[in-house]
């Protein structure tokens, strides 16, 4: 696993993405290019609002986004990731850990990239009995659950999902 100091771009997948909730206030006008791109050995995992990546079998595809921090914001956008995934280097009580992918650009070229990975303990409950998001999309998958449970007047109350860990303040990638 690597980590600091590398200035490399962000695979993201959630809440992280272009249009999603957490991209406004996190990425949008501090990139310079947005890409879709998919990683490889690793599954998606539905959240309490957003989803969860953990290794998994080489054959498992992740779809996301490639991000570009522009270099005089890169720091501020590290940070920024950092703290929204429950991320500080070599802490031991992290949510996810940063770790160094090889993300996969729709022309076949791939780059290394960061990425947020659910840390061990999460992520072994959520291969215990987590809800798998088949094929890897959450955008796909969340399209999906948004039309069969509606949101907003009139619908009805959703309850949140078993896996929300009760010391995280943000939602997730």
């Amino acid at each position: 696993m690597t980590t600091e100091p590398e200035r490399l771009p962000f695979f993201v997948y959630g809440t992280l993405r272009p249009g999603e909730a957490n991209h406004t206030w996190t990425l949008r006008g501090r990139t310079t290019a947005e890409e879709p791109a998919r990683i490889a050995g690793a599954l998606l995992y539905d959240g309490p609002g957003y989803p969860y990546a953990v290794a998994g079998p080489a054959d498992a595809v992740v779809h996301g986004t490639l991000v570009h921090p522009r270099d005089t914001d890169y720091d501020e956008v590290r940070a920024v990731l950092d703290r929204l995934e429950g991320y500080a280097p070599g802490d031991p009580e992290n949510v996810y850990e940063r770790v160094v992918t090889e993300a996969v650009r729709p022309d076949g070229g791939t780059v290394r990239a960061w990425v947020y990975l659910a840390a061990a303990p999460l992520a072994a409950r959520l291969r215990a009995t987590g809800p798998l998001i088949e094929g890897g999309c959450w955008l796909s998958a969340t399209a999906v659950a948004r039309a069969r449970n509606p949101v907003g007047p009139g619908a009805p109350e959703r309850s949140p999902d078993n896996l929300d860990d009760p010391a995280r303040t943000a939602e997730q990638v």
